[in-house]
């Protein structure tokens, strides 16, 4: 990062109370949308093994498809908080509608596109003939929610440009508690089945869509903004997501590879991957949660012109990401021979996750740096640099990972290639906030 005048002890205590009221709400959040699959998991489950494996298929093609469409909360949440910063909170509003109106017609191509197709979908993944039919069904009432989905991906990134990521975890918690609620008395009280299941859900995102929009609309009377679509400004919200979509499906590539991988070094060293792909996940929501506040208050210094608060911000919020990754390591360290536990009962199993879960753990304090780094740059709308960046290092990261079985190495091997993978990801993004062409201030990019 280019050098910057000293710092006081009054500004690292501002910028350590803004990173902590936006970041702690976000992984609040955060870890609460996971808990949706969570609960439709424990409740299908009962149901039957056919119908637990309908709802993995189906889960598996929804949580895609919101994985993809992502990039609509990280290029309102920047777009947004550069004109809080400017002061005019009428133009954020208004560009927060724009990305709004933009999920909504996405969300509405998605179902139109899903609905005849399921079928095929479900095909592609080669579920059982008992399988089948209850993967489509769950994914044929499901997909009737996608739209809600993405509205609350954009109204998120609104929020979040606002500096308020307090909503966003109410109207999680209160999600989910509905979806449990939902999902209990469609199934089984109503005997609806995995449909009950599947329309408990669609409900409770509606729902949350719902909230989303009254707290937009309310902003958006208050400060005089327009609702109306504006094509132009559909267009930007496009524009500005196109290269962060990029990111996220070279991203995606990089835990599809490394997934099919594990699958061809045997039994035990899948069964061990997704176990410890499932820890790094974990681990990733609470330095995500640095991010989101970095896209925030980066982007809202950036509107305001203040490129010295903004790499000011950027140093403290790296302190903050090593911090919490060196913490993370330890806890992963330490927890290891109780955390296998909890998944398998197999030996083989935990003896092939044990010295590949050091390996996640020693990379922790990196991921860190490349997870503010990330939102640093989303927050700046850097999008473009990002998307080359990432296909680079999937560039880098593919050959190494199919060469682990070709040279005899075992998980903790294809590990060390994912840990590769986050070193190319650190380097890229350190040497682009150290240049300091990330800087442009302003109300737009």
């Amino acid at each position: 990062m280019t050098q910057a005048p000293a710092r006081h002890p009054s500004g690292r205590r501002q910028h350590d109370r803004e990173i902590i009221t936006l970041a702690l709400p976000a992984f609040g959040a955060l870890v609460a949308e996971p808990l949706f699959l969570m609960a439709d998991t424990a409740i299908v489950g009962h149901l039957g093994t056919a119908q637990l494996a309908g709802l993995g298929i189906a889960s598996a093609l929804l949580m895609t498809a919101v994985s993809v469409f992502v990039f609509l909360a990280y290029a309102t949440t920047a777009a947004v908080a550069r004109r809080v910063g400017a002061g005019d909170l009428r133009a954020a509003i208004r560009q927060g509608m724009d990305g709004i109106w933009l999920a909504l017609l996405l969300g509405a191509a998605v179902v139109a596109a899903a609905l005849p197709t399921a079928p095929h979908l479900v095909d592609l993944f080669g579920a059982s003939d008992a399988a089948t039919p209850y993967a489509i069904t769950y994914l044929r009432i499901s997909v009737l929610g996608i739209p809600a989905m993405l509205i609350v991906l954009a109204a998120t990134g609104v929020l979040r440009g606002l500096q308020d990521t307090r909503t966003p975890l109410y109207v999680a918690i209160a999600g989910f508690v509905a979806n449990g609620a939902l999902n209990v008395g469609l199934v089984y009280g109503a005997d609806l089945g995995i449909a009950g299941s599947a329309w408990g859900t669609v409900i409770a995102q509606c729902g949350m869509a719902a909230v989303y929009l009254m707290v937009v609309l309310r902003g958006a009377h208050k400060h005089g903004a327009s609702l109306r679509p504006d094509a132009a400004g559909i267009r930007a919200s496009a524009q500005a997501g196109v290269p962060l979509l990029v990111r996220t499906l070279s991203l995606r590539a990089v835990l599809m590879i490394a997934t099919a991988v594990a699958a061809r070094l045997g039994d035990a060293d899948i069964a061990a991957h997704q176990i410890i792909l499932s820890l790094w996940n974990l681990l990733a929501f609470a330095l995500d949660a640095i991010a989101i506040a970095g896209q925030a208050i980066i982007g809202r210094y950036l509107g305001a012109g203040d490129s010295r608060g903004a790499r000011e911000a950027c140093r403290r919020m790296v302190e903050w990401g090593i911090a919490v990754g060196v913490v993370l390591g330890v806890v992963v360290l330490l927890a290891r021979p109780a955390f296998l536990p909890l998944f398998t009962g197999d030996p083989a199993v935990m003896d092939v996750a044990l010295p590949a879960l050091i390996i996640v753990a020693l990379s922790q304090p990196i991921s860190g740096i490349v997870f503010v780094l990330d939102g640093v740059l989303m927050g700046a709308g850097d999008g473009p640099y990002l998307a080359w960046a990432m296909l680079l290092t999937l560039a880098v990261f593919t050959p190494a990972a199919l060469l682990v079985p070709v040279l005899g190495g075992g998980l903790t091997a294809l590990w060390a290639t994912m840990t590769l993978m986050m070193i190319v990801r650190m380097l890229t993004l350190w040497l682009r906030t150290r240049s300091g062409r990330w800087i442009v201030t302003g109300a737009t990019r």
